[in-house]
């Protein structure tokens, strides 16, 4: 059992090296992507983008439930090395996403568009093109449902390398999309939108081709039906749903809010905060891609002590990562905007702070999540930590309609999602004995220590020196020597301090031979 532990945690670092190496890659395109099609577009058509393409988000809820059902039952049945169920699991999952998604382009052909034109403020010059873009994101919605347990079945497999190759290609064609924004002689806003489409359709075309040929339960049976597994896997969906429905709310929903509050320019501004703020939680994300697959297939090995671990490391390590990169951009917000952007739209660089510090938080509760999504049985889970969740959305409006800032939706993101920490901890105790002492001791106080002596030169440095190039570049080394030290000395146990020692030796060794 202790040398599939070690060769599992070798399988996690493996993966999460290669899941690395596509985020840097797959960031400095993105990035770059960014800043051409915001240049090209304009602010107020990046606005009516991201607020437009909020709208189709919004009937995620539907999807995005299913979605981590399929992920689920894909791994759960890989830990079980059930081939069979693998199969039925598979081919029922696109029968499930065809028929859901077809549900979902009748709703937002019907309630999305009456939406749009009668709720939304885009300029009336723009609403065409609005419409374009909506269309459009609802045929990529629809191409990406569809490929989920593809997507689901590489990630199930631990085929990261893969995975990584498939996103920097997808990024790449992006990137030759904002190109042809420029040289289009048609509108730009409407070119874009119908790329993007183009792009889905290249992907989707190559995730099947890969999948077919490699795994064997992605032979699509259109007829496979199992009623059991039918009603676990609905059943799962339906109260992921409730969980979903939050998420969805408190982001998309929120989108729309400022839209109708305060206009497309704080929709770009908000926009612009995301996407920096994707690109840390890519690396974030990363990790958790690698180690996800584990803690399901642990849990359904029935090796707790081996689970319990996963949760506390993962919890710990993914808050350090993110700490890494949140800590600097903190600081130097506005001047990495201004060398990204020509044109940056206004208070970008405050909601970029405040979305970093959302993001640490929805972060550190995600390896709870993921042991409580593989022990299935989540309906009161979901019921609490959607009633709670959902607050952010009407006390939001209720804020904004009382005529307060437009940041207010951030702090009470933050307020409310630290709360659902503490939830996913207590259902973590009830539902497979995790103990909440264990979380507080090995997460919370190394977690809060690093954070407070990670800051300490930082701090003093933006103190001592005004802002602009030369503090970055000084800033940025600064914080990364202050956030790993900090993290060895107070945030590692001594087992993981001797296993990072020896991996430091070993490839010192190597480099030398």
């Amino acid at each position: 059992m202790v040398e599939k532990h070690i060769e599992n945690t070798k399988r996690v670092a493996r993966n999460t090296a290669l899941l690395y190496l596509r985020t840097i890659v797959m960031m400095l395109i993105s990035l770059f992507t960014s800043r051409i099609v915001l240049e090209a577009l304009g602010v107020d058509n990046y606005g009516i983008n991201n607020v437009v393409g909020g709208v189709v988000g919004m009937f995620s809820i539907i999807s995005g439930s299913l979605s981590g059902s399929i992920s689920r039952f894909l791994t759960y049945a890989l830990g079980e090395e059930n081939k069979e169920k693998l199969r039925k699991v598979f081919s029922m999952s696109i029968n499930i996403q065809i028929f859901i998604g077809i549900i979902i382009l009748i709703l937002a052909e019907s309630c999305g568009i009456w939406f749009i034109n009668q709720k939304l403020n885009i300029p009336s010059d723009r609403l065409i093109a609005a419409h374009w873009v909506f269309q459009c994101s609802l045929i990529s919605f629809f191409i990406a449902l569809i490929n989920i347990p593809y997507n689901a079945c590489l990630i199930a497999h631990e085929r990261m390398n893969v995975f990584a190759y498939m996103t920097i290609l997808d990024v790449s064609l992006k990137l030759l999309t904002a190109y042809a924004i420029f040289i289009s002689p048609f509108d730009k806003l409407i070119t874009f939108a119908v790329l993007n489409v183009f792009v889905g359709i290249i992907m989707r075309i190559i995730y099947g081709i890969y999948c077919v040929r490699n795994f064997e339960e992605c032979h699509y049976e259109r007829t496979t039906f199992d009623k059991k597994l039918a009603k676990e896997m609905t059943g799962f969906a339906w109260w992921g749903f409730f969980g979903n429905t939050a998420w969805i709310f408190n982001t998309q929903g929120v989108n729309i809010l400022i839209n109708m509050f305060f206009g497309v320019i704080y929709n770009a501004a908000r926009g612009v905060a995301a996407q920096i703020e994707g690109a840390v939680m890519g690396f974030v994300g990363n990790f958790m891609t690698a180690l996800n697959p584990q803690i399901t297939k642990s849990y359904a090995a029935g090796d707790k002590e081996y689970l319990f671990s996963l949760i506390c490391r993962g919890t710990k390590f993914a808050y350090f990562l993110t700490l890494l990169f949140a800590i600097p951009l903190w600081f130097e917000a506005q001047t990495v905007l201004s060398i990204w952007l020509v044109e940056v739209p206004e208070d970008s660089a405050v909601f970029l702070k405040l979305s970093l510090i959302c993001s640490i938080i929805t972060t550190t509760g995600t390896p709870l999540l993921t042991a409580i999504m593989a022990n299935g049985n989540i309906k009161r889970y979901e019921i609490v930590v959607t009633i709670i969740g959902c607050l952010v959305f009407p006390s939001t409006y209720v804020a904004y309609k009382l005529g307060a800032s437009i940041l207010s939706t951030y702090f009470i993101y933050m307020a409310v999602y630290t709360l659902i920490i503490w939830i996913k901890v207590e259902f973590s105790k009830r539902l497979f004995g995790f103990p909440p002492r264990l979380f507080l001791s090995k997460v919370v106080i190394p977690a809060a220590s690093v954070t407070l002596l990670s800051l300490v030169l930082p701090l003093c440095l933006a103190l001592f020196m005004p802002e602009g190039v030369m503090r970055l570049f000084i800033m940025v080394p600064m914080t990364f020597f202050s956030t790993t030290a900090s993290t060895y000395i107070i945030g590692l146990t001594k087992g993981e301090k001797i296993y990072i020692t020896n991996k430091l030796q070993s490839k010192l060794r190597f480099a030398r031979v």
